[in-house]
């Protein structure tokens, strides 16, 4: 029996293809072409060269493009930008993907292309595509385009020429109204049709060299996992496609986790907030918005809404970066990861998880499939913090994470958490003893910012010296108490 026929026999009813539309264009893709970004795909195969690659990271949003996804429902089509660099061909089963040359009817331009032209928010232009097809996801999302949004919508598009002020500018002036959605042009019906007529069926890809599986259940992704070890784990692949682009990753088998519809779950039960590995970081944003404000504060400054859009949780603490800016309040809030295989299912600690440099507790043939997280309870107050060199899109120099539990004013509980100061985030522990006991006042946190001060041991690189980071966690100790003192 070949291995097309096991595969079959283990994994049910495959197909060895992706397929997804192209400005309204139904695509099949098998072959080593599933494994190309899809960046690299439009300009060199389909002749879309709108859609610019400049940084090939995801960083500076000109390969923006909006991607189609069946809402929850299954009922309608949703748009949202997304950088194409850091996207591959073998994600986007089910999908519709719109360039900037998508957006133009019978020649015309869209009104927003229209408002860039009238606005002078182009000079080179090189950028322009990017912040167009961005806007135009704006107002696909029903945003309304002010000062504020537009910043916020735009923080994952760079420009060196013109500067912002023509393009913001450019977004004020459209009327939102008058903007044609894309389902006039490209109707819902027929892709939804499509979708459904393969919705749970497993995709395997083979090439000479590797095999790509995109499975539909969590069951079907342990199972190939347990025969294939070393296979590559990917769902938003936001960390993967810049390692790819950069030529530090091998060929090699890849299980791709898009499809587990049933892992991007969102719940609050009994008081413990549990997010399913594959939830975006979008997602997330809007469910702990109300429930966990300080969270939230962090994750709009996590990346561009383009990696927001793809990028998971599950992915970023699978990770084991020091800088991790998810994990410093995953750790102070005593979060459990739910990790599955073949084996079964299986809980670990937050606190026990990390074990070194970027290595976790996870063992050969483990999924992360959802992290189970207490919120905060009345008694207790949460202050966190990312510094880094620029307010958005940038990797952060430090994060820091206080918890305190009061009983009146006293504190009977503490955490602290920093990380970019050692090799895992990890917990300060003599400052937290220190606190303990004490008043909630400016003379307990200045004593324990100096006991914090002493027990790390940064190292200096290009976002900050030791000095610097030894500085910072002394300050921000006593900035948590001031920030969090009604």
């Amino acid at each position: 029996m070949n291995d097309s026929n096991l595969d079959q026999n283990r994994f049910g009813n495959l197909r060895d293809h992706v397929a997804f539309y192209l400005n309204g264009k139904r695509f099949v893709i098998d072959g080593e072409t599933a494994s190309l970004s899809l960046a690299e795909w439009l300009r060199q195969h389909q002749s879309k060269v709108g859609t610019k690659i400049v940084c090939n990271e995801g960083d500076c949003g000109a390969c923006s493009v909006l991607l189609g996804k069946v809402n929850t429902s299954g009922s309608k089509i949703e748009y949202r930008a997304i950088d194409s660099c850091i996207a591959f061909l073998f994600q986007l089963d089910g999908t519709h993907v719109v360039t900037v040359e998508g957006l133009s009817v019978d020649g015309m331009l869209s009104p927003v292309q229209d408002a860039m032209v009238s606005c002078h928010g182009s000079q080179c232009g090189f950028c322009t595509p990017g912040f167009v097809t961005t806007m135009h996801g704006m107002v696909e999302a029903s945003q309304p385009l002010n000062d504020s949004t537009l910043r916020y919508g735009l923080s994952g598009n760079l420009c060196r020429c013109t500067g912002y002020l023509q393009i913001l500018q450019a977004g004020k002036s459209i009327d939102v109204d008058g903007v044609a959605k894309l389902s006039e042009f490209y109707p819902d019906e027929p892709m939804l049709n499509d979708f459904a007529t393969c919705h749970d069926r497993p995709v395997m890809i083979t090439t000479e060299t590797a095999k790509t599986f995109v499975p539909s259940t969590v069951e079907q992704a342990a199972m190939f996992l347990a025969e294939r070890p070393n296979a590559t784990i990917v769902s938003g692949a936001t960390d993967y496609g810049v390692l790819h682009n950069h030529g530090r990753t091998k060929p090699n088998d890849l299980l791709c986790l898009r499809g587990i519809k049933t892992l991007r779950k969102i719940v609050v039960e009994d008081g413990v907030m549990v997010i399913g590995a594959l939830a975006t970081w979008m997602e997330i944003e809007k469910a702990v918005k109300s429930i966990l404000p300080e969270y939230h504060k962090i994750l709009i400054r996590f990346g561009s809404p383009q990696i927001r859009e793809m990028g998971t949780i599950g992915g970023n603490i699978a990770s084991g970066s020091p800088i991790a800016d998810a994990v410093p309040l995953h750790l102070v809030l005593d979060s459990e990861i739910e990790l599955f295989s073949i084996r079964g299912t299986r809980r670990v600690a937050m606190r026990d998880f990390y074990l070194g440099y970027r290595k976790t507790a996870i063992q050969p043939g483990e999924l992360i499939t959802a992290i189970h997280t207490p919120l905060l309870k009345s008694d207790e107050r949460l202050k966190l913090y990312k510094i880094s060199k620029r307010c958005d899109m940038d990797i952060s120099t430090m994060t820091f994470a206080m918890l305190a539990k009061l009983d009146g004013d006293i504190i009977r509980d503490a955490k602290i958490v920093v990380g970019g100061v050692g090799p895992m985030v990890a917990r300060i522990e003599k400052a937290e003893a220190s606190l303990i006991g004490r008043p909630w006042c400016e003379e307990s946190f200045r004593l324990a910012g100096r006991i914090a001060k002493d027990e790390v041991a940064p190292w200096t690189d290009v976002r900050g010296s030791a000095a610097y980071r030894s500085s910072l966690t002394e300050n921000l100790l006593v900035k948590s108490f001031y920030d969090s003192t009604e």
